[in-house]
């Protein structure tokens, strides 16, 4: 099986024009015998992942005028384009293909899916929303790659009832870490699709929905006393690379897989410089990631880190209001015969900017912990100089940082397996350059497919 690029090939003559050329930057990358099999160690096998938001039926409108008619009324319709997406992941034989907006309430569909991947070598996994939402999150593993050692499910029981997959994989073939030194590298996958951003007081429950997947992750590791592996979330993140949600993952060690492959910035001048989505609005905007955490990443402890994007988004509500610096202080401060903020101030202007006070904003126990980590001399109120360091928050300080590059783990290291992003490609092509083709109709999400290979890392040994 290998990842192949095509021009005129009758067996894909249905596709779209735009499609062509899709998969040809990862033409040959992805290693195989001619059996499709592969059976002994090699130096350097190439791991590839899919993420594709699909557009359930469910949602997916006919007709602008009449909103309510959706292609889950027409069976030809919605069969043969998922029948296509099908197409499109087998021609690509992706070792791992996260799917969102799975229709896991049409059980034709379901069965369709499931039997073409299965008889394709691959396991799937399928997770409904909470509440019959009726669409859902897929994840497919090839056989022939990895063994699946476990699999977990996250329910967030939240507004948008979101939802999430932890998949635990052992790699079939040994990667190797020296010349007599084979392993079986384990990685951790995430398949999930963060709520939509209807306004921009949602965004603490999507920073919230990350925050779990990162706290479960941690918890996962601990409980099961798992070594160093490195980490893959994949998914529809609903936010740009503006958005509080990357700022966050990105001060947690994660890289965007695309962006590192095509040399993107995290600056204002990449911001826009690949799209992803058509949303329901009209607007386009990149949403889908491939994220990647190297064992050797350095990271803040992640209850800080998370405090630190919550700030942001205070900072971010009090903005959108007109308020700089010393008036947000002043606002925050609410009793004007006073030079400090106190809890019960805080408490109240947070549920001014709609970060309290309803179902998806900050429980009583974020907002103290918030409190806590605010009040950093711990005398109960905060003064200017404490709250400066929440409005000047340095969370991206030392995001890019690996542990080995700390001088005091000289003589305290173990070596490890991680990866390197060899290559990545947005589909349909023209969504690479921030333009969204009028003739792409497969979905109005672009498909992303990021190639890795194992590099040997250097992390700090853990403690028995």
């Amino acid at each position: 099986m290998v990842l192949a690029g095509f021009y005129n090939d009758p067996e894909f003559a249905n596709v779209d024009s735009s499609e062509n050329e899709s998969i040809l930057p990862f033409k040959g990358t992805i290693l195989s015998t001619k059996s499709g099999k592969i059976s002994s160690p090699v130096e350097e096998p190439w791991v590839s992942c899919t993420t594709f938001n699909i557009l359930a039926p469910i949602y997916k409108r006919l007709d602008q005028q009449n909103q309510s008619v959706r292609e889950s009324d027409f069976r030809a319709f919605w069969l043969a384009r998922n029948e296509r997406i099908v197409d499109w992941l087998l021609y690509e034989s992706s070792s791992i293909i996260c799917l969102q907006e799975f229709w896991v309430g049409n059980e034709e569909l379901v069965h369709m899916f499931e039997e073409r991947l299965s008889a394709a070598g691959y396991k799937t996994f399928k997770l409904a929303r909470t509440n019959n939402r009726g669409d859902g999150l897929l994840t497919a593993i090839h056989q022939d790659y990895f063994k699946v050692l476990n699999y977990r499910e996250l329910l967030f029981n939240d507004c948008g009832d979101r939802v999430a997959q932890l998949l635990h994989v052992k790699s079939v073939v040994p990667f190797s870490i020296n010349k007599n030194n084979f392993v079986e590298q384990e990685i951790l996958i995430v398949n999930t699709h963060l709520l939509f951003p209807h306004d921009s007081s949602l965004s603490i429950a999507r920073l919230h929905q990350v925050y779990q997947i990162l706290l479960y992750l941690e918890t996962y590791q601990q409980e099961n006393k798992l070594t160093q592996m490195p980490v893959i979330l994949c998914g529809d993140w609903n936010g740009s690379k503006r958005g509080h949600v990357y700022k966050f993952l990105r001060s947690q060690g994660f890289v965007s897989s695309y962006d590192i492959a095509h040399e993107c910035s995290d600056g204002e001048a990449d911001a826009d410089k690949w799209v992803s989505h058509r949303n329901h609005r009209g607007n386009i905007c990149g949403v889908d990631f491939i994220w990647l955490r190297n064992p050797n990443k350095s990271r803040k402890p992640l209850k800080i880190s998370w405090a630190e994007a919550a700030f942001g988004i205070i900072k971010f509500q009090l903005q959108k209001a007109s308020l700089a610096e010393n008036d947000a202080f002043a606002f925050l401060r609410a009793d004007n015969s006073v030079d400090h903020i106190t809890y019960s101030a805080f408490c109240d202007a947070l549920r001014q900017v709609n970060l309290t006070g309803l179902s998806y904003g900050l429980s009583f126990q974020d907002t103290k912990d918030l409190w806590v980590q605010a009040d950093f001399d711990g005398n109960g109120v905060l003064d200017y100089e404490e709250f400066k360091r929440i409005w000047n928050s340095t969370w991206s300080d030392h995001m890019d940082e690996d542990c080995s590059s700390d001088d005091s783990n000289e003589g305290n290291e173990e070596e490890t397996v991680g990866f390197t992003v060899k290559n990545a490609a947005l589909f349909p092509r023209e969504v690479e350059k921030g333009i969204w083709p009028e003739n792409y109709s497969l979905s109005d999400h672009a498909r992303l497919t990021a190639v890795f290979s194992p590099v040997r890392l250097r992390c700090p040994r853990r403690s028995p």
